[in-house]
């Protein structure tokens, strides 16, 4: 029986694959989930899965697999670090700040009031990369569960 080095490599890439998708179901099987964190991770899967597609010319398949694994794990964490630091925001009624470690990425959520017959907190969100806004938004963050629409 001889072995070619093509099937070789196949088997090689085959086991990569397989490996890759593993590790991420572990990732991402590990990690407190919410609604949000789905809407986000299914968000960035489609994102970096079409970049994916058309950044590998040579193997558009391959590209949208790994671009999706990878923006479904990006989006999935971002979401939660939104979630998390709202949260925060609300219990401690005091601003709340991730910074990226070179600096690049800041999130911050400031508190902007509560209503106590609804039992919620508005929180105002916002997002820098590279200095630019890129998110200014509202939000609210609730203790319990919310049974009014309005205020």
């Amino acid at each position: 029986m001889v072995i070619r080095y093509a099937e070789v490599n196949e088997m090689k890439k085959i086991i990569i694959q397989l490996s890759l998708g593993l590790l991420i179901l572990m990732l991402i099987s590990c990690a407190p989930t919410t609604h949000y964190t789905y809407k986000g991770a299914g968000a960035g899967a489609l994102v970096g899965g079409v970049a994916g597609a058309l950044l590998d010319r040579n193997n558009p398949w391959r590209g949208g697999l790994i671009g999706g694994a990878l923006g479904l794990v990006a989006g999935a964490t971002i979401t939660e670090i939104s979630a998390r630091a709202a949260r925060e925001a609300a219990i401690n009624n005091e601003p709340v700040e991730y910074r990226t470690e070179d600096g690049r990425g800041v999130y911050r959520a400031d508190p902007r009031g509560y209503n106590p017959s609804t039992r919620c907190s508005k929180i105002h969100e916002r997002v820098w990369q590279d200095g630019q806004l890129v998110k200014d938004q509202i939000k609210e963050v609730c203790e319990g569960t919310k049974y009014e629409r309005r205020y």
